[in-house]
C-alpha cells in the first residue's frame, strides 16, 4: 500500500523570510464608534502563571482553581506627536497633510528628525476636507528602564472625523495610557516579529521526518524534490532549508486578564531573566505572546472577535523566582 502524509509545514505563510523591520505593521483595523485611539504598544517582559476560577459555562473545569499560562507586557504610556488628513489619491487613499501637534520629547530625536518648534496648529485640520484622520504616536520606553529610543507608529481612531480631531485637541501634549484604550476582559490582536532562529533545516523548519539511518545522501533532506527535477527545478512547496524565525505575525483574540500599575504584583524574586523588573504599568495576557523578550508588541482591537468568554477571577499570580533562587 502507498504511503500517505499530509504536507509538511503550513503554506499560510509564504515566503518564509525575515521581517524587514523589528517593528510590525498594522495591516488591518477593526471598525470602532468610540473615538479614541485603536491600537496600543507594550515591551514583552516575559511568562508567569496564575491561579483562577474557571468561569466558562461548559467548560469540564467551571468552578475550579485552574492554573494559567500568562504573559507580562509592560506598557508605559505613549504620547501623541503628529495628526494626519487623508485624501483619495488614485485607486486609494494618501497622507494630504501631517501636523505635529506638540513639542516632541527629546528621545524622540533618536528616532527621527524633530522641529525645535511647532509652528501648525490643530485648527488647519479641517474635517470635512478629508476623508480619513489618523494620530502618529510614539512610545516611552525610558520608564521601563532597558532602553531610551523610541518607537513610532501610526494609529487608527474610532468615530466620525469631527470626533476624532476633538480627541487629538484634548489629548495633545498629554500621555496615553493603556487603560483608556482597554478594559480587562477585552480581546485584542498582538502584532509582533517572532523570535529568531537563523538559517535551519528542514527538518526544524517544516517538521519532516527523517530519512532511513542508511539513506546515503542526508538523513535530514527532504526525499523526491517533486515531479520536474530537471535542471535544478523543483517545486517551492518542497520542504527545503532556510530562514527560520524573525517573521511578522498576528495572533488573533487573545485576552487581557489584568490591567495593573502595581508591578510589585508579577515581579519576581530577583526579576524576570534576561529582562529584569517591571516599572510601571503592565497588562496580563492570557497564554503565550510572539517574540523574544523586550520585543514591541501593538496590541489592537479585534478585528474578528470570537463569542464573548467570562473573565476568570484571578486568586493568585506567581512571583516565585524563576532563577532558581
Amino acid at each position: 500500500m502507498k504511503a500517505r502524509k499530509p504536507r509538511s509545514g503550513s503554506m499560510q505563510y509564504w515566503p518564509r523570510k525575515r521581517a524587514k523591520r523589528q517593528q510590525p505593521r498594522v495591516r488591518g483595523w477593526a471598525t470602532s464608534k468610540d473615538a479614541r485611539p485603536q491600537a496600543f504598544a507594550g515591551y514583552k517582559a516575559g511568562m508567569t502563571h496564575v491561579i483562577a476560577t474557571d468561569n466558562r459555562k461548559k467548560s469540564t473545569s467551571k468552578g475550579q482553581d485552574i492554573v494559567m499560562p500568562t504573559t507580562i507586557i509592560e506598557c508605559p504610556p505613549m504620547r501623541i506627536y503628529s495628526i494626519r488628513g487623508y485624501k483619495a489619491v488614485g485607486y486609494g487613499t494618501g497622507v494630504a497633510k501631517e501636523i505635529i501637534v506638540h513639542a516632541p520629547e527629546k528621545e524622540l530625536a533618536r528616532k527621527l528628525d524633530v522641529p525645535k518648534k511647532v509652528e501648525a496648529k490643530l485648527d488647519d485640520i479641517k474635517p470635512d476636507e478629508y476623508t480619513d484622520i489618523t494620530i502618529t504616536v510614539y512610545t516611552q520606553p525610558k520608564y521601563a528602564k532597558f532602553k531610551k529610543k523610541p518607537e513610532l507608529l501610526e494609529v487608527h481612531l474610532g468615530g466620525s472625523n469631527e470626533e476624532k480631531l476633538a480627541y487629538v485637541k484634548e489629548h495633545a501634549g498629554k500621555d496615553l495610557p493603556v487603560a483608556d484604550l482597554f478594559k480587562e476582559g477585552d480581546l485584542v490582536d498582538l502584532h509582533a516579529i517572532t523570535k529568531g532562529k537563523g538559517f535551519q533545516g528542514a527538518v526544524k523548519r517544516f517538521g519532516i521526518g527523517l530519512k532511513s539511518h542508511k539513506s546515503e545522501k542526508g538523513r535530514r533532506t527532504p526525499g523526491s524534490l517533486g515531479g520536474w527535477k530537471g535542471h535544478a527545478h523543483f517545486m517551492y512547496r518542497v520542504a527545503h532549508a532556510g530562514q527560520t524565525g524573525y517573521h511578522q505575525r498576528v495572533q488573533y483574540n487573545n485576552m487581557i486578564l489584568k490591567i495593573s500599575d502595581n508591578p510589585e504584583e508579577v515581579n519576581p524574586k530577583g526579576g524576570i531573566v534576561n529582562y529584569g523588573e517591571v516599572n510601571g504599568t503592565y497588562v496580563l495576557i492570557r497564554g503565550t505572546v510572539p517574540g523574544p523578550k523586550k520585543r514591541l508588541i501593538v496590541m489592537t482591537q479585534a478585528i474578528r472577535p470570537t463569542v464573548h468568554i467570562p473573565l476568570p477571577t484571578i486568586k493568585t499570580i506567581s512571583t516565585d523566582s524563576k532563577q532558581g533562587r
